[in-house]
């Protein structure tokens, strides 16, 4: 059974790790921090403080942009952009890497504490039981200070989550 996990795109990018897991895993990703990439991407801004990291980072979110825009799977993301909180059709990237695309959607019911992708990311836990990979540590801290009901997982600690992590079922436990 694969682990799943609530991430954002950009950090598949930013984190080569991601795309090599010890056992499958799941990402389930807001479709809004898809839309994200394009912007990263083609901003000045640099993503990574090292140019070379960024250009490198910037060389993968391309990449990341350019298989979600195949015909193919683009045609599946557009399945799930029907209806609010419709996830696509598996999108397997190896042996033990799908991604779920989610066309979550901000009600604004974490509107005081997060930002808009924030809130997507934080719904799609909680609708879906799967904890949160991140790397930002202020995320973390709005979660557990706001008492949001979801497991939260730094990327550093990926392996951890994988193998040892706390499973949906887990979280149902009372």
């Amino acid at each position: 059974m694969s682990r799943r996990f609530v991430i954002e795109a950009v950090l598949v990018a930013v984190y080569g790790e991601l795309m090599a897991p010890s056992r499958p895993v799941e990402y389930l990703i807001p479709y809004s921090t898809i839309l994200e990439l394009y912007e990263m991407k083609d901003s000045p801004e640099p993503v990574m403080p090292d140019p070379e990291d960024d250009a490198h980072v910037k060389g993968k979110i391309g990449e990341l942009i350019a298989f979600f825009d195949d015909s193919f799977n683009k045609k599946k993301l557009e399945r799930a952009l029907v209806a609010p909180w419709r996830p696509s059709p598996p999108l397997p990237i190896n042996e033990n890497v799908t991604f779920t695309v989610i066309n979550a959607v901000d009600n604004a019911q974490y509107g005081e504490s997060f930002d808009p992708i924030e809130t997507e990311v934080v719904l799609t836990s909680l609708r879906e039981k799967a904890p949160i990979l991140t790397d930002q540590l202020e995320l973390m801290e709005k979660i557990i200070q706001a008492e949001v009901p979801v497991q939260v997982y730094d990327v550093y600690d990926f392996e951890f989550a994988v193998e040892d992590g706390i499973t949906a079922d887990d979280l149902m436990k009372p």
